[in-house]
């Protein structure tokens, strides 16, 4: 009997009640197999870490909008004639009386000249400078505060004095959190689409390593669905295992970097507070290697399909 004989003879059907189950049609273990696993694990971990920086990206907007929009400004310009601690304390008072205020704290004289400092250097007496005082007013989360009001009562009582809600930066934080979402989107679609093309190829190769025995079962009446079915079941354990892999890595990864230093490191806090990923950030790395086995399931039927319709 010929090889190819004694392979179709193995893929024959179980008569009922027979205890032995034929041999796959698409071989088991192989070396294309495996490069295919290494592959889907790098795409994997790949698309786990975009999907787990723009969790965090997206997380530390929410973050600087919260910050913003709990905080509000009070510039007070001096004049000529004008008491500026009496300016201070009468804005002050104005600030804490508004419905929605927790707090209202001016800022000192040596933190104005903090903040002048890089551009004026060190030992600046602050007095002998017009600049403005600054008051900073923080809301409440769970009330909406009559900043309209205060704005008014600063205006009639105290000329010169203004309220500065943060409006242009919160835009500016939204375009910035919203960009750099997408382009995390962008950057996971396109690794999406390597994986599905690199699946694309090694159902091909694999189609092509069993030509013969694929081609003789459609010949010989073999529904194409069996066929697909086979080459997907291969293939979805394949992508599976290469996708659990490379999400495993990016799940371990992104663990360590909370505990090792995420949460430590100076420069990180001040741009993104405490950089942990959140919970959803780990779902969303479980439910992409789900979605990239299933993915690579899908584009080996399809490709099994493709090549079974271009026989007939």
């Amino acid at each position: 009997m010929s090889p190819l004989s004694s392979r179709l003879s193995s893929l024959s059907p179980l008569s009922p009640g027979e205890g032995r189950r034929s041999p796959p049609l698409v071989p088991g273990a192989s070396l294309a197999g495996s490069a295919l696993i290494v592959i889907i694990a790098i795409m994997s971990f790949l698309a786990s870490l975009t999907v787990g920086a723009v969790d965090i990206v997206r997380d530390a907007a929410r973050g600087w909008q919260s910050q913003v929009l709990r905080e509000v400004t009070i510039q007070i310009r001096p004049a000529d004639g004008r008491d500026m601690n009496a300016a201070v304390l009468q804005a002050l008072a104005l600030a804490r009386a508004t419905p929605g205020v927790t707090s209202a704290q001016a800022y000192s004289d040596a933190q104005m000249a903090a903040l002048l400092e890089p551009w004026l250097g060190s030992g600046v007496n602050i007095r002998d400078l017009p600049t403005p005082r600054l008051i900073v007013v923080r809301t409440a989360e769970d009330r909406q505060p009559d900043l309209a009001g205060l704005r008014n009562r600063l205006s009639a009582e105290i000329p010169g004095a203004s309220l500065d809600d943060h409006t242009a930066w919160l835009d500016r934080l939204r375009l910035t959190g919203n960009t750099l979402a997408g382009f995390g989107i962008s950057i996971l679609a396109l690794v999406i689409l390597a994986t599905a093309l690199s699946v694309l190829f090694a159902t091909r190769g694999a189609v092509s390593g069993n030509k013969d025995v694929v081609e003789v079962l459609h010949f010989c009446g073999a529904r194409d669905g069996y066929v697909a079915r086979a080459f997907a079941r291969r293939f979805l354990g394949l992508g599976l295992r290469g996708a659990m892999i490379g999400g495993g890595l990016a799940i371990l990864f992104f663990l360590a970097a909370d505990l090792l230093g995420g949460s430590g490191d100076a420069a990180g806090s001040l741009l993104f507070g405490r950089y942990s990923m959140s919970l959803s950030g780990y779902i969303g790395i479980v439910v992409l290697a789900l979605f990239i086995g299933v993915l690579t399931a899908a584009t080996s039927r399809l490709t099994v399909m493709a090549h079974l319709r271009r026989l007939d």
